[in-house]
């Protein structure tokens, strides 16, 4: 978040108070952000939009019974998270099929994948890439999209995602692997070779950098 919203500056403790101003200063400082986290995810813009304003209107009418526990900034990621998932849960309610993607208990057994820190860095900062991602991300689950959120495009450490969703280190991992492959999946093309490596340039990979002499594939 772009502000600093700690236990002197909780807004949420502020309208508990009968004092607004705080509460304002924090949507004002924080839509624009939250609506990009949201299509991040794989949102449209005006379902990001909706969902920032539903996310704002949840903790407004939990400040009464909010008791502080931890960093304000956590408790109002985690409710975005959540509007994220029931949104999505929602959705697929209505729908008798996913696009595509394992199912998101996980429970196939998977090689892990790189840590964060060394998975390739999305070039996300061309408008064309962006959009080809978004898409991409549209098509995953809304657990997958959320965990490639936070340990791909945010690069937090797989145990700290696990005490924050409160699932095991081994359901990260392999929602991470689920996502990265589903999501090479889609934007790898089959037919062309130069489309094909292209693809995997926009992953962050270099598929015509020279093999080592031990490297059999």
């Amino acid at each position: 978040m772009k502000g600093s919203w700690d236990r002197d500056r909780d807004p949420l403790v502020a309208l508990r108070r009968g004092e607004r101003d705080l509460f304002e200063e924090f949507v004002r400082t924080e839509a624009a952000g939250l609506i990009s986290f949201f299509q991040r995810l794989g949102g449209s813009r005006p379902e990001a939009e909706d969902l920032s304003q539903e996310v704002f209107l949840k903790l407004y009418r939990y400040s009464a019974n909010y008791q502080p526990q931890g960093a304000f900034e956590a408790f109002a990621m985690r409710i975005a998270r959540n509007a994220w998932i029931d949104r999505r849960r929602r959705e697929a309610a209505h729908v008798a099929t996913r696009p595509f993607g394992p199912s998101d208990d996980d429970s196939a057994a998977v090689v892990d994948p790189p840590a964060p820190a060394s998975e390739p860095s999305l070039r996300m900062n061309q408008g064309e890439e962006r959009a080809r991602l978004g898409a991409a991300l549209s098509r995953l689950s809304a657990n997958h999209a959320l965990i490639f959120e936070l340990a791909v495009i945010q690069g937090r450490p797989y145990p700290e995602i696990s005490a924050e969703l409160d699932i095991p280190v081994g359901t990260v991992k392999s929602r991470v692997f689920h996502a990265l492959r589903n999501l090479r999946a889609t934007l790898e093309p089959s037919e062309d070779s130069a489309d094909k490596d292209d693809a995997k340039a926009f992953l962050g990979e270099n598929p015509r950098a020279p093999k080592s002499a031990g490297d059999k594939r």
